[in-house]
């Protein structure tokens, strides 16, 4: 009798568990708040690496925080192969707000989103993505920002890329004193609530290998690494492996004051859940290529100069003005004639 009624007994406690569970929001994807006031250090000025074969992405580097040994490290710009055809890598970020940095981590999804305005360079010059885009399963990358002339890629075109900033500088986050004042756009918040897949095992281990390398320290390197970018994940050393060209010299500062965009547990509006949410994309991933050839001048520096490019377009199709056609004279003007005038007629005389 005692084992009839444990049942029923046990069958309710589960279902109660099983409610709480599904009633607890999920977490927000890659959003990791740390109590410090010291902002990143400044991005540094690099080349690319070559294309280690074709299908791979680009991924740039940015700085992120040890708490363990509460200094900020770098990791390095890297390939890596995108873990489905169709999916695209929006960056992480840092933000400042209520009196406390953020960092949301980059992920994989069919949109580019909000990355916090920060010009990464090679294609993410603050918003979207210049560098390429997918069409029937194949990527075909813009050899104006990207440096795949070492392989043999046939999926290929040439795009110039303005960045229209009004700073020229090599910011690292948004928000707070001195940061980035870009806001998330309507598609870029519609982004958010797509499919998105967390960075790849190849991304993981090259953030830990990034990690465990001191020299990629900011106490050690000043905001300078000597490792600034590698042709595969997890290589630092070799063939592949291109150091910074320049950077400002880093030097710890600590911000204060609660303004930024509220950032609460549990996600925002502008930024992806690990949930799979699919909705309808708020744009297509294919446009149609510039048929036109042009030579990749940089407004930002993040990314190197296009005078040191290895990789610069074969041609360059210059645009001039339209000749300016002489003017044939105006026709001569015609004189309507004047109206006949309406004379009165005598009557003939008897």
């Amino acid at each position: 009798m005692r084992s009839t009624r444990f049942i029923p007994s046990l069958l309710l406690a589960l279902v109660l568990v099983a409610m709480a569970t599904l009633a607890t929001p999920a977490p927000s994807y890659g959003q990791f708040f740390v109590s410090i006031t010291v902002a990143p250090p400044a991005l540094p000025v690099y080349e690319q690496p070559p294309i280690p074969a074709p299908g791979y992405m680009w991924t740039p580097g940015y700085w992120a925080w040890d708490p363990d040994i509460q200094d900020y490290y770098w990791v390095p710009g890297t390939w890596v192969p995108a873990p489905q055809p169709g999916f695209l890598w929006t960056p992480g970020y840092w933000e400042w707000g209520g009196g406390r940095f953020i960092w949301y981590e980059g992920c994989w999804g069919p949109h580019i989103g909000f990355y916090g305005g920060v010009n990464y360079g090679f294609g993410y010059g603050g918003s979207g993505f210049e560098g390429g885009y997918w069409n029937n399963g194949a990527f075909f990358y813009n050899r104006a920002v990207m440096n795949v002339s070492n392989v043999n890629i046939t999926n290929v075109y040439t795009k110039t890329v303005v960045v229209n900033n009004v700073t020229v500088n090599n910011v690292s986050y948004n928000g707070g004193q001195g940061g980035i004042t870009a806001q998330p756009t309507p598609p870029q918040k519609m982004a958010a609530s797509e499919h998105h897949i967390a960075p790849t095992t190849l991304q993981t281990q090259h953030v830990q290998t990034a990690k465990a390398n001191p020299s990629l320290r900011a106490s050690v390197n000043h905001g300078r690494p000597a490792i600034a970018a590698t042709a595969k994940p997890g290589v630092l050393t070799g063939r592949g492996v291109v150091a910074a060209k320049s950077a400002p010299t880093y030097r710890p500062t600590k911000l204060t004051g609660t303004t930024g965009r509220p950032t609460t547990p549990g996600g925002s509006e502008s930024h992806p859940t690990y949930t799979a949410r699919p909705t309808s994309p708020p744009h297509t991933n294919t446009p149609p290529p510039s048929s036109e050839s042009h030579t990749y001048t940089p407004a930002n520096p993040p990314h190197p100069s296009s005078e040191s490019h290895t990789y610069k377009p074969e041609s360059r199709t210059e645009s001039h003005p339209p000749a300016t056609q002489p003017k044939s004279p105006p026709p001569p003007k015609t004189k309507n004639p004047p109206p006949p005038k309406n004379e009165e007629r005598k009557p003939p005389k008897e």
